[in-house]
């Protein structure tokens, strides 16, 4: 078994290693039992390269006729549990806060893998991007993703690129909150809770509901305010229980244009007593602030500074079901307010619109020399705006022509079909159809 394993590809001082490690890498997974490693751990303890100890790898379970589900595939939420486990950076929390980012951590990658972001990846990037993610959320020091990353054995930018899809794909989620317009990548982190508790109603809803999602998150968001403003809280010396004008912030929608209703409008019409109370408060507060200036005392001011919402409501629950581990038929069947394709999908989309896009630009270049009485703006046609080249920044007109503009307009003039030239196989097609590398010659009898 070794000799036609190794024969002829690796020397003998160094096969014996790679295959070591390529057996123990087999048995790790599977034995269902056990955390598997990740490869490129086993090659780092073998000291080996991981591109080699993936091949033998292939060969081992090919000689051997490993198939399903004798030899399952790389867990991704295992190889989680594992990196979480054996970290030094979460070594310091306590057993229910890890047990809580675990199933967070469970949560959002089941997530990930219903968004494509899980798909043709390196899974222990995933790894790395969610605990950073999570150390973040529940306020963990001294998390780094260049820390993570080396702990879990993965590339630093490639672990940068998922945690930034990630964010982004929080961020199309939280679109669905009302506030969703003012949440971006740079405070996704403040909103998160949210956006989770919201993802965890949705996945938690069945499919015959008809309600408004917004709906059922209407409670919590009552709650939350009803309880800042009938709390207590030590801002300042003391504060006035204002629970009584709580009615106030209550408006009921109207289920056909999602507006208050003009019954609902008088509502907000405060009365004098009202006023009157708000004014006192308002008075009491600045003459407890001017007080505690004269005093010098700023300790209410950096309470104030660092008030938390999370103090008035909890907001993991970890009830839904994606907080456990499910199939992925099971996942795929969950509704978690979001329905993403693969991000490779999306990308080969616009780089194919750009290159047609190039293509009709060369097309009318050829068109204005070869036809120039049928040209009306022959200036303008040498010039090309940015913003059509899908580019971010603003700048002045100028002639934007390079080298696959310039190939683009060798293989149209070589009656090259469009279709063929979208793909983007520049080299097959220039050998094929320029320079007849691909014709055989006609040789005499």
């Amino acid at each position: 078994m070794v000799s036609s394993i190794t024969e002829g590809e690796y020397g003998v001082g160094d096969w014996f290693g790679v295959f070591v490690g390529a057996c123990a890498y087999v048995v790790m997974r599977k034995d269902k039992r056990s955390l598997p490693m990740p490869m490129a751990e086993v090659s780092s303890v073998v000291g080996c390269d991981e591109f080699e100890l993936g091949k033998m790898v292939s060969r081992v379970v090919k000689f051997l006729n490993l198939k399903r589900p004798e030899y399952p595939e790389f867990n991704v939420l295992s190889s989680f549990e594992r990196a979480l486990q054996n970290s030094h950076i979460f070594g310091n929390i306590g057993d229910e806060t890890r047990e809580r980012i675990r199933r967070q951590g469970i949560f959002l990658i089941q997530c990930m893998v219903k968004w494509s972001l899980t798909t043709g990846r390196r899974p222990v990037a995933v790894v790395a991007a969610v605990l950073v993610f999570l150390g973040e959320l529940n306020q963990i020091e001294n998390v780094r993703i260049e820390n993570v990353a080396k702990e879990v054995h993965a590339t630093v930018c490639t672990s940068k690129l998922r945690y930034k899809e990630l964010m982004e794909a929080l961020v199309k989620v939280a679109q669905a909150l009302p506030w969703g317009k003012n949440v971006n990548i740079k405070n996704i982190v403040n909103n998160a809770p949210f956006v989770i508790q919201y993802m965890e109603h949705k996945s938690m809803s069945k499919s015959d509901e008809k309600r408004n999602d917004l709906e059922r998150l209407r409670f919590e968001l009552e709650d939350v305010v009803s309880e800042c403003l009938s709390k207590d809280v030590d801002y300042e010396n003391d504060m006035v229980n204002v629970d009584d004008g709580i009615d106030y912030f209550k408006v009921d929608l109207d289920s056909n244009k999602g507006l208050p209703s003009i019954d609902d409008m008088e509502k907000f019409q405060l009365s004098s007593e009202c006023l009157m109370m708000i004014y006192e408060k308002f008075s009491n507060e600045v003459g407890c602030k001017k007080s505690s200036r004269e005093s010098g005392s700023v300790v209410h001011r950096r309470e104030n500074r660092n008030f938390d919402i999370g103090v008035c409501t909890e907001w993991w629950s970890g009830e839904s079901e994606l907080s456990k581990k499910l199939l992925l038929k099971q996942i795929l069947e969950k509704d978690v307010g979001l329905n993403a394709l693969p991000p490779s999908f999306v990308n080969n989309c616009k780089v194919y619109e750009k290159r047609r896009e190039k293509i009709n630009a060369a097309k009318r270049r050829i068109d204005r020399i070869m036809f120039p009485s049928n040209s009306d703006d022959c200036v303008n046609n040498y010039v090309v705006d940015c913003e059509q080249l899908g580019k971010k920044r603003k700048r002045a007109k100028f002639s934007a022509i390079d080298w696959e503009d310039l190939i683009i307009e060798m293989l149209l003039l070589h009656q090259v079909k469009e279709e063929e030239i979208e793909k983007g196989h520049y080299n097959t097609l220039m050998d094929l159809y320029v320079f007849n590398s691909g014709i055989v010659p006609d040789f005499p009898a």
